[in-house]
């Protein structure tokens, strides 16, 4: 016996893997249904608790950003949880994350029957398990109405307690956490990054597949990049693998994890017609997402909250196939949303890159802490779900980018340049940075070394005017140097947090 996990659960009432149409029909009372004809909820807590999750501190050292709770505390409280869910009525549900032989992780969730909803959406995430009744290798117990907010996981028990809250993405992220912990274990990494295939030609005119993964914490433009097709026609074309989490093989190889899209909805218009398309079917489940009494879905209005979000499925996401995993992460884009002197893009060399990935740097969002929205941010992978030393991870990327010397690193800046003194600069526009990714693919991009960053910043960019996103041409001399002195102490100080960071990486900034 464990410390935490027992199996199987006893409830007064177990209703097991009941389909999608009983899930609805339990969540009826608390649906608005769309014109679409897909039902949308509202719940209490309208974004992730991370103040409030913590690792049980039971064979896995924390890592510096991370928060523990003692096993005596945690089994404690989880007893009290599995005594009142003897008197209670619950769901389970099994899927499976993954598809590939070696990356296949059975996971089953357990929620008090109230809170069906949460099922309902977590159950169109992941994919039918073939054998739901046999021991599973994750498991998250999630009483949303309990009086005490608090999210802790035992890793390597491999099972998550889901308490206070009952915002959608706790469920969903609780079994993906646990996943990039394992692959970690496994030799591998977890990234929280969004995956696709490019197939361009190259100058000889023959086509190519070039495979990207993209970094970037909710509303950087992570999932908008991910699912654009770039503007590329036939013989061109594009296929999204994954949006969320995939975990790296040694060799570069990634494995997809979902079957479906957690988007964020705010500013959802026509003009991000793959988007648009797939939220405006009948399968499609919406969460906090404003909807007026005859159905109308108003993704500009963000009354309830900025953090609102839709559950789609990949089969209604245009340019997806029957693939979820990367055979090569060719491209590896690390978003950040800047809006002074980072260029839109530069070009990274394997310690820039492993350096980077441990900076993280981005502004919050409304999903992680809205109070902070808007913020500068820095978080190691742009991933708040890691579990162990933050450095292990920066370390094993280092490793892997050596070993596969046909990998390459980009910054891709999704802010602006030039802001300062009220103004807000130029915005790097979803065209530009579509743009820089489609260029990259197809190797046409020009190059030179940046004297301040050692980077390589591109001198010419077909059909993008460079002139006008040049950071240094928006300040003096003095200015700009002060910005640069002001951001490489910050970056040196970031990276000084994590002692057994190596130091080629920290001494690449």
């Amino acid at each position: 016996m464990g410390v935490l996990r027992k199996e199987p659960l006893k409830a007064k009432e177990m209703l097991t893997n009941p389909p999608a149409s009983i899930l609805r029909e339990l969540s009826r009372p608390e649906e608005k249904t769309t014109i679409y004809g897909s039902p949308g909820y509202i719940s209490r807590v309208r974004n992730r608790s991370a103040k409030f999750t913590y690792i049980v501190e039971d064979g896995v050292p924390l890592g510096v950003d991370q928060k523990g709770i003692s096993p005596e505390k945690a089994r404690a409280l989880a007893d009290q949880v599995y005594a009142y869910l003897e008197g209670a009525g619950v769901i389970r549900i099994d899927r499976q994350m993954g598809r590939h032989n070696d990356f296949s992780l059975h996971c089953r969730l357990y929620i008090t029957k109230k809170y069906a909803r949460i099922p309902l959406k977590w159950q169109g995430m992941l994919f039918e398990t073939d054998s739901p009744d046999s021991e599973p290798d994750l498991v998250s117990i999630y009483v949303p109405e309990w009086p005490e907010k608090i999210i802790f996981c035992h890793p390597e028990e491999r099972i998550t307690f889901i308490l206070g809250t009952d915002y959608f993405g706790e469920a969903k992220k609780s079994f993906l956490r646990m996943s990039m912990y394992l692959s970690k274990k496994w030799g591998g990494l977890g990234f929280h990054a969004g995956s696709k295939v490019l197939r361009v030609q190259n100058g000889s005119g023959s086509l190519k597949d070039v495979g990207f993964i993209m970094f970037g914490l909710s509303g950087t433009g992570k999932t908008t990049l991910t699912m654009h097709n770039h503007g590329l026609k036939a013989p061109e074309e594009v296929f999204i693998r994954q949006d969320d989490v995939v975990v790296m093989r040694p060799d570069g190889y990634c494995y997809g994890t979902e079957n479906g899209f957690y988007i964020k909805t705010e500013g959802l218009d026509e003009s991000q017609a793959v988007l648009y398309n797939a939220a405006t079917s009948p399968a499609a489940i919406f969460e906090n997402v404003m909807i007026t009494d005859r159905g109308e879905v108003l993704f500009d209005n963000s009354e309830l909250t900025s953090n609102g979000r839709g559950v789609i499925l990949r089969g209604d996401v245009e340019n997806t196939d029957s693939e979820i995993d990367l055979k090569k992460a060719n491209k590896i884009i690390f978003i950040t949303r800047r809006n002074d002197i980072v260029p839109p893009v530069a070009k990274l060399t394997p310690a820039q890159g492993a350096a980077y990935f441990m900076l993280g740097e981005s502004i919050e969002t409304s999903a992680g802490d809205p109070t902070k929205a808007g913020q500068s941010k820095r978080e190691v992978g742009t991933n708040p779900f890691i579990v162990g030393p933050e450095a292990q991870e920066g370390n094993r990327l280092l490793e892997i980018l050596k070993k596969n010397p046909d990998m390459e690193c980009y910054l891709l800046n999704t802010g602006s340049v030039g802001a300062a003194n009220g103004s807000g600069g130029t915005k790097i526009t979803i065209a530009v940075s579509t743009g820089i990714l489609r260029e990259i693919a197809r190797g046409t991009i020009r190059w030179a070394t940046d004297p301040d960053w050692g980077y390589q910043v591109p001198t010419e960019i077909p059909g993008i005017d460079l002139d006008r996103y040049r950071p240094e041409g928006y300040y003096t001399r003095e200015d700009y140097r002060r910005l640069v002195d002001k951001l490489r102490e910050e970056r040196k100080s970031w990276l000084a947090k994590y002692g057994d960071l190596e130091k080629e990486i920290q001494d690449t900034i």
